[in-house]
């Protein structure tokens, strides 16, 4: 399974999550993002654009991934250098991998990583 897992600050459109997605590489079966942004509306609009799920994890759940970003201000936040690296890694389950590094929206308000699910 391809997983997007994405970031974003409160200002972020849909336009800049989309951005952040196709500089990703876009493709994603299932949106993931930390849990306290999954509600938010940008995101669930994205989600409703695109016709796919986004789940949420936890501070635990990002923590225990393995991230190539570190950001120490996401960090202090989330538990984990990347908020959109360790949802998408978390949501692609054990064994998955990271397509690279997340990537940045043109505007600077989303981040994008694409994981491949170990099977993939």
């Amino acid at each position: 399974m391809r997983v997007a897992g994405i970031g974003f600050r409160g200002a972020a459109t849909v336009a800049s999550l989309m951005d952040a997605l196709e500089r990703a590489g876009g493709g994603a079966e299932l949106l993931a993002s930390a849990s306290v942004k999954v509600d938010a509306p940008v995101a669930q609009a994205l989600a409703a654009e695109l016709g796919l799920v986004i789940c949420g994890f936890g501070r635990e759940a990002l923590a225990a991934e393995v991230v190539l970003t570190q950001s120490a201000k996401v960090a202090e936040r989330f538990g984990t250098g990347s908020v959109a690296e360790a949802a998408a890694l978390a949501a692609a389950g054990p064994g998955a991998r990271l397509l690279g590094p997340r990537v940045v929206s043109g505007d600077g308000l989303a981040t994008a990583a694409i994981a491949m699910g170990r099977d993939e």
